[in-house]
């Protein structure tokens, strides 16, 4: 090692026992300076002023380079080379500043991180200040998250298997789209397999529910291996609808019976109606099994036949679409008679996590948010223990 290393490494240490670890950024950006100029001078094939035969080109000075680390922001002096006398070879590039961008791409992803859940890009970036990284932007911090597109990507291309029990619903966020502020669809999934595990099988977003969109959606889900489907539960949407009967014709439908509930009020024709038709439907879906059930049913229909003809015709119409559930194994039927599973699991996870951000700058950084925080719910749901849903009923 030169003298001039030797110097440099004493004033170094005597600098962490002056100042400890509150400037250990400094340290490190001394020690990461001489790392480079010792590399660059084994590039080079020669040291500082040296004359010899065979060397490779010649010191040409340095570049300033900010780098962010777990250490802080560090401020680098990057040595440089000129007149590379073999003509060939790569230009010469320090290998401890490559590491360093490694450990800056560590710090960018917990930025990424911290965004996806749900933490302002401004509180993001007051946050690392206090770790001693001081030159990051707010829209640095946003595109940080873009780091997570590749293995999220990963995720929502992901093979799939046999998924007996399927679940779909959609939400709606707000997104600038040719700088105009749009209602966009965000549409998934999530399944049961023969594991007894419930998985979030895919997500998609587009700008409405439409069936093309909803189309595609499913088709993919089928492409990545999805296959089994025997039974699907949803609202009553029409693209959805559409999509199902033609992308998963061969399955029984189940109607959710909460919106069917809820349309059902609005179908109402007086506030005493509103008030009790409620605990009238919850009468049917309650019934020990499908006869009891339709007879329920039919009682119901016959006392609105003359007072409210056309609420009547309604749930003669519409509420045996909610009674498919009862094909089920009784243990089943309270996980899939409406589409609570993915309302409560997915949909309010979502809400908590988007509505920080209000209007997201595009449909990329959507799809960017709702994927992370559905990856973190899916690697959830595959930690528990306990089963989701038993194919063999178990004794009590």
């Amino acid at each position: 090692m030169r003298q001039e290393d030797d110097t440099e490494i004493g004033r170094l240490m005597e600098q962490i026992i002056s100042n400890g670890s509150e400037d250990m950024a400094s340290v490190f950006a001394g020690l990461f300076d001489m790392a480079m100029r010792i590399e660059r001078e084994q590039f080079l094939g020669a040291g500082h002023y040296e004359r010899v035969n065979g060397r490779r080109g010649y010191a040409n000075g340095y570049k300033t380079k900010k780098l962010d680390t777990p250490a802080g922001t560090l401020a680098l002096n990057v040595p440089k080379t000129a007149g590379h006398l073999d003509g060939c070879g790569e230009p010469f590039y320090p290998q401890s500043l490559e590491r360093g961008r490694r450990s800056s791409r560590a710090v960018m992803l917990a930025v990424a991180e911290m965004y996806v859940k749900g933490v302002s890009t401004r509180d993001v970036e007051a946050v690392m200040k206090e770790f001693g990284i001081d030159s990051l932007s707010s829209t640095q911090v946003s595109r940080a998250a873009k780091l997570l597109d590749e293995e999220l990507e990963a995720w929502r291309n992901r093979e799939l298997g046999e998924i007996r029990y399927l679940i779909v619903d959609a939400r709606y966020e707000k997104a600038r789209l040719g700088g105009v502020v749009r209602d966009v669809a965000v549409l998934s999934a999530i399944g049961i397999g023969p594991d007894e595990r419930r998985r979030v099988l895919g997500v998609s977003c587009a700008l409405s529910e439409a069936e093309i969109h909803w189309r595609a959606f499913l088709e993919g889900l089928l492409k990545r291996g999805m296959h089994g489907v025997q039974f699907v539960v949803s609202d009553d949407h029409s693209g959805l609808q559409a999509a199902r009967k033609a992308v998963l014709g061969g399955a029984t439908w189940q109607r959710c019976q909460f919106h069917l509930a809820q349309n059902a009020i609005h179908h109402a024709p007086n506030l005493a109606i509103r008030k009790r038709i409620g605990a009238e439907l919850r009468h049917v879906w309650n019934a020990l099994g499908l006869a009891t059930a339709t007879e329920n049913l039919r009682l119901l229909v016959e006392s609105y036949r003359d007072k409210a003809p056309n609420l009547a015709r309604w749930l003669e119409d519409n509420v045996p679409e909610g009674l498919s559930v009862f094909s089920l194994p009784e243990h089943h039927r309270r996980r899939l008679r409406t589409t609570n599973p993915i309302e409560r699991g997915i949909q309010q996870e979502l809400k908590r996590r988007t509505r920080k951000v209000r209007v997201f700058p595009n449909i990329e950084s959507l799809e960017r948010l709702v994927s992370a925080v559905l990856v973190e719910i899916d690697d959830k749901w595959n930690a528990a223990s306990k089963a989701y849903i038993k194919w063999e009923k178990q004794d009590d």
